[in-house]
C-alpha cells in the first residue's frame, strides 16, 4: 500500500463521510492518541524486526514501546498520546505530544480527521486523531516515555487473522490486533482496528464495545 497524495487524499475522504461518536470525559479526564500515517522508511518492522533493507515509500502507522521505567503501562505497545490540557483541543494535544514523545514536528494541516472517542478502564475518555506525515526521517525518542519507535505497514493490519477476538471478564470479547508473531492489545488495538476498517475499507466499523485484558484496567 503506497503513501502517495492519492492514498492521503482517500484516507482524509473516509473519515469525513465518517460520523464520529464522542464519549464524555472519564474519570480522570481526556487524552489524545495520533495515528501517523509515514512512509515505511528503513525497516517496515514489526516486534522491533526489520522487514525492509532499503528506504521504502510503503504506507506504515508509527507505534511506540513505552519505556521500562513508567509506572503505567511499562513496555506496552502505545500511540504516541497523553493527557489533553484544558487550552487544547485533541488535535492540538496530539501534534504537542508527537513532538514531545519522537520530535516529530507536524503542521496542524497534516489532520486529516478522527475517529471514534473511546473510554479505558484505566479512567480516561482517548480521542485519536489521524494524521499524514512525509518520510519522518528525523524522528527521536524520548527516553523519559519511549523505549522504541516503529513504522509498522498498513499491511500488516489487514491480515486475515485479524482481529483477534477472546472471551472477556464481562459479555464483550477482549480485542487485540496481531502484529508479527506478538500483539497489541485494547485500548490501542481498538484504535488500529477502526483505522482498518474506516480509512483503509471504507467500513464503519464501531469498537467502543470492545473490552480491555485485565492489564489495562489499571
Amino acid at each position: 500500500m503506497r503513501r502517495d497524495a492519492t492514498f492521503r487524499d482517500s484516507v482524509a475522504a473516509a473519515l469525513r463521510r465518517f460520523p464520529v461518536r464522542a464519549v464524555p470525559d472519564g474519570m480522570h479526564g481526556r487524552a489524545a492518541v495520533a495515528l501517523v500515517i509515514s512512509e515505511a522508511g528503513l525497516g517496515s518492522a514489526w516486534g522491533g524486526l526489520p522487514r525492509h533493507a532499503h528506504w521504502s515509500t510503503e504506507a506504515a502507522l508509527i507505534l511506540t514501546r513505552r519505556a521500562p521505567h513508567l509506572r503505567r503501562h511499562a513496555n506496552q505497545w502505545a500511540l504516541p498520546g497523553g493527557r489533553i490540557d484544558d487550552d487544547e483541543s485533541p488535535e492540538q494535544a496530539a501534534l504537542r505530544e508527537l513532538r514531545e514523545e519522537v520530535a516529530l514536528d507536524l503542521p496542524p494541516a497534516a489532520v486529516l480527521g478522527r475517529l471514534d472517542d473511546f473510554s479505558t478502564r484505566s479512567g480516561f475518555a482517548i480521542t485519536p486523531v489521524v494524521l499524514w506525515a512525509g518520510d519522518a526521517r528525523t524522528m527521536v525518542a524520548n527516553t523519559d516515555e519511549v523505549a522504541s519507535i516503529h513504522r509498522i505497514a498498513l499491511d500488516e493490519f489487514l491480515r486475515p487473522d485479524a482481529p483477534m477476538l477472546e472471551p472477556g471478564p464481562h459479555a464483550e470479547p477482549v480485542l487485540r490486533m496481531p502484529v508479527g508473531d506478538s500483539w497489541i492489545a485494547a485500548p490501542t488495538a481498538a484504535f488500529l482496528y477502526q483505522f482498518r476498517e474506516v480509512c483503509l475499507l471504507g467500513r464503519a466499523t464501531r469498537v467502543a464495545h470492545f473490552e480491555q485484558p485485565d492489564f489495562a484496567w489499571r
